[in-house]
């Protein structure tokens, strides 16, 4: 509707000088041109404050939208890289939706609303007489015929844009997360011609998109001047063999521009406009393979048993599985230790308990009720789990350990430093709890982040603790703490897990399951399957005291 009264007020203009040049100038009334240099200047203030406010409406439009699809996109962003692999730095949903809500509050839907509005000024323009309006005719085909090529040449171009653009930062993404080991191994020049090769590829991409873009933009605008000339001098022609007066050939001409305006602001706004198409394809793609969780009842707090029922899982953008069939059951009060040889599958197998990713066949349960039964934040609730590569968020040690919780008990935050063994050490710095710990706990030694990483899987007393490698960055006092932790989720009726290679915290736990290739050779009691362990690595072929020592390690 604004932009239908816009349209009608851009008349303002032609009809001023229409009655300026046949009715002013042939009667000389000065009252006459007050009159309508005033109405003039009136509608010309209604448009402008209508396209402010058409201007603030596409604002609110695109934040809208975000509004709608931001939570989704974050929540997918996150979620995607469980099921998948993502390119790039994964932040590409993200820059797709700014895509779409920038063109969404820009200039863009502008030139499309008022489009329709040409076959009115073109109507105008035949009416003032028919070869005026052919000219504007022949005009608007010519542009639209440009929309059209403009169309056609640039959507690869942007296309291959986009697609060096994330190769590009995920190049750089990952050189600035592991930056200690770009500097320490003097990578920095090798890794920098990686990154200015995949540069060098995004700007011949977007060089060769603005350059169709820029090269038809430029080609419109010409050609509207050309043919706002060129109605002036068909209007003209027209005024010498008196078949239309001088006001009628002014406003035809200003006429002309205001029909073909639409056209020129399409074809400058195109690549936008393609950028934007393209990111909510993609976004849709994105949506459909991340949809959102579909409600699930409440359950009760789990209290009886983990059980893992056949399970086969294989990891994100994989196709073969790295641990096939294991089944087993731990009760309320114990603790399992999950030992093997690296790339047995043991992280695999905590990652699926934990519900981080989901088996491709068989079920993980908690009280016979499978994961994919629970809503996962009340789930969170109940699971304590300390990842192999422990990650932090930018915050102080209290917000991490609380999990950052809207209204976190100081009590609950204390309780899980000191069943982690960290509330002495989170005292000696500076602003205690409070201490600020940066991007990924960089504040923190890998000792460190290790333990409050501990602290947060304990923090609420989850029922379900998985700790794996717990005690791989940590000293004696550290790996202390890590055994007294096993013991007070076990002496509080919970369950933990603990993939270990030391066999201190092995010693902690009550059950083992031995795992090789990703199978399960073992499970039972620690004092039993511990014994056919050492005993079978002694006397593998080549196996002696070395052998056997490497192998009390790995356990």
């Amino acid at each position: 509707m604004i932009s239908g009264v816009v349209n009608l007020l851009a008349l303002t203009s032609p009809l001023f000088m229409l009655q300026v040049y046949d009715r002013v100038l042939a009667s000389g009334s000065v009252p006459t041109l007050v009159g309508l240099v005033v109405l003039a200047v009136g509608l010309f203030a209604f448009q402008c404050m209508l396209d402010i406010l058409r201007a603030r409406v596409l604002l609110r439009i695109g934040e809208r939208f975000d509004g709608q699809f931001s939570g989704r996109v974050h929540d997918a962003i996150v979620r995607l890289p469980l099921s998948t692999r993502m390119p790039g730095d994964g932040l590409q949903p993200l820059r797709d939706l700014d895509n779409v809500r920038g063109f969404l509050g820009g200039n863009g839907p502008t030139a499309f609303f008022d489009l329709p509005w040409m076959l009115l000024y073109l109507g105008i323009c035949f009416l003032f007489h028919f070869w005026i309006g052919m000219t504007a005719l022949i005009g608007a085909i010519v542009l639209i015929s440009l929309t059209f090529l403009t169309n056609g040449l640039s959507q690869q171009p942007i296309s291959d844009t986009i697609a060096h653009n994330i190769v590009r930062n995920g190049l750089l993404e990952a050189a600035r997360r592991n930056a200690e080991v770009v500097q320490a191994l003097g990578l920095g020049k090798r890794i920098a011609a990686r990154w200015h090769k995949a540069n060098a590829n995004y700007l011949a991409a977007n060089r060769k998109a603005g350059d169709v873009a820029g090269g038809l933009g430029g080609i419109s605008k010409s050609l509207r001047v050309m043919l706002q000339s060129a109605i002036l001098a068909v209007g003209a022609y027209l005024v010498i063999r008196q078949e239309a007066t001088a006001g009628v050939m002014v406003a035809s001409s200003i006429m002309m521009g205001r029909a073909l305006a639409p056209v020129d602001l399409a074809i400058s706004n195109w690549k936008p406009f393609l950028m934007a198409r393209q990111s909510w394809a993609r976004l849709e793609d994105l949506l459909a393979k991340v949809p959102e969780p579909a409600p699930v009842m409440p359950m009760p707090a789990p209290e009886r048993e983990l059980r893992v029922e056949g399970v086969t899982i294989v990891p994100p953008g994989e196709k073969k599985p790295t641990v096939t069939g294991l089944a087993f059951a731990v009760q309320a009060g114990s603790a399992l230790g999950v030992i093997g040889a690296s790339g047995s599958g043991k992280s695999t197998l905590s990652r699926a308990i934990v519900g981080a990713w989901a088996p491709v066949a068989g079920k993980v349960r908690i009280d016979s009720a499978s994961l994919d039964q629970w809503d996962r934040e009340a789930l969170g609730r109940h699971v304590g789990y300390l990842p192999q590569g422990v990650e932090l968020f930018d915050g102080t040690i209290a917000e991490n350990i609380a999990r950052f919780e809207d209204n976190p008990d100081p009590e609950a935050i204390v309780a899980a430093a000191k069943a982690a063994g960290t509330h002495e050490l989170i005292l000696r710095f500076e602003h205690g709890y409070e201490t600020p710990i940066g991007e990924a706990g960089s504040a923190l030694s890998a000792g460190q982040r290790q333990r409050i990483g501990l602290a947060r899987a304990l923090y609420r007393d989850p029922f379900l603790v998985v700790l794996d490698e717990p005690n791989a960055n940590l000293d004696a006092e550290g790996e202390a703490a890590v055994v007294e932790a096993i013991a007070s989720v076990r002496e509080r009726r919970g369950v933990a897990v603990v993939v270990a290679h030391r066999p201190s915290a092995v010693r902690a736990v009550d059950y083992v399951l031995m795992m090789e290739g990703g199978r399960q050779r073992a499970f039972g009691p620690r004092d039993e399957v511990l014994p056919k362990v050492l005993k079978a690595a002694a006397m593998a072929p080549g196996a002696g005291v070395k052998a056997t020592g490497s192998t009390q390690d790995n356990v």
